[in-house]
């Protein structure tokens, strides 16, 4: 049976109220999470980025909830801190972590970084993270140059069950290179065809781990108002993936949506809008039946509990029955 789980972002709401939305979430029969980690919102409307690593030990004390989370190694976190931070982690809640790592954006990297690689840089740079990351977890010590440095570094507290690290993937391309590295993916809703290709690339790459799907929605109690949250909150994520790679800012993709004028059509590939419950029901059957293991759950206002308490009662239960 798939997995459903509630997506907290940091991007949208401050860290003490996410904390609450994911117990709501356990309470409303939720059987998983996971969040985002972003030093910068998509755009000024969202207005927080909360820090992922610590919020996540708070999160998952205070829950019993197995957690994901997506990251980056790069400029912002050396892939030695990655493995620190996932080992620690994972020896407080044995079993209940997973890391989905990838290539990150500018918008992200820009404050601490002068530099942002070209992609094949970015992909090499993250198929070394895989093996070092891997490497620490298992206790050794590790020396490197390139792509990144580090000396004889050791995570001195290494997991005994190390955490699965999944790739984040957007594209077939990048699913089927990092397939033998990982422990499985995660991507973002896309037409049910594109989904399939993307599960076909893994598999067809020598995966064998759990694919998770993260699904962007919009409900609220009427269309015109789910329509609205998702105009006011997701616009700004609706582009192609080298472009939500490569703005620099929270105004550029703001600017960028302004101009292109970001409307309904253009909003309904990205994010499945509906005030009907029956209806995000069935897209929800249908990413499962593609052979997804875990779905996550991003509902893109600000306001969660409406949407948790709503799909706790009469969306988890369809799908809990098939």
């Amino acid at each position: 049976m798939v997995t459903i789980g509630f997506h907290a972002s940091h991007e949208q709401i401050p860290p003490e109220q996410l904390l609450r939305d994911v117990r709501h979430a356990e309470q409303a029969g939720f059987g998983a999470a996971m969040c985002s980690d972003h030093l910068e919102p998509w755009s000024p409307r969202q207005g927080h980025a909360g820090f992922a690593l610590s919020w996540l030990g708070a999160a998952m004390a205070s829950t019993e909830l197995p957690f994901g989370v997506v990251h980056a190694p790069g400029r912002r976190y050396h892939p030695v801190v990655t493995a620190q931070a996932t080992a620690t982690l994972a020896r407080m809640f044995p079993g209940r972590l997973w890391a989905a790592l990838g290539t990150g954006q500018r918008l992200n990297d820009r404050p601490v970084s002068p530099d942002w690689p070209a992609k094949e840089q970015r992909q090499q740079f993250l198929e070394a993270a895989f093996d070092v990351v891997r490497r620490l977890h298992a206790g050794e010590e590790v020396s490197c140059r390139e792509p990144f440095h580090a000396d004889r570094a050791r995570v001195w507290d290494a997991p005994e069950v190390p955490p699965p690290l999944l790739a984040a993937a957007l594209t077939p391309a990048t699913v089927r290179r990092l397939a033998p590295r990982a422990d499985g993916f995660i991507t973002v809703n896309q037409p049910l065809e594109d989904l399939r290709r993307m599960l076909d690339a893994y598999r067809e790459g020598g995966g064998t781990g759990r694919a998770v799907l993260q699904v962007h929605l919009s409900w609220a109690s009427s269309p015109e108002q789910a329509r609205a949250v998702a105009r006011d909150q997701w616009r700004t994520n609706v582009f192609d993936p080298v472009t939500m790679a490569e703005l620099a800012s929270p105004q550029d993709y703001e600017r960028k949506a302004v101009r292109e004028d970001v409307g309904d059509e253009q909003l309904a590939g990205a994010v499945n809008v509906s005030a009907d419950l029956a209806r995000h029901a069935q897209w929800l059957h249908e990413y499962a039946a593609l052979g997804f293991d875990e779905l996550q759950l991003h509902h893109v206002g600000r306001e969660q509990a409406p949407f948790l308490d709503a799909f706790g009662e009469a969306v988890l239960p369809q799908l809990a029955a098939g």
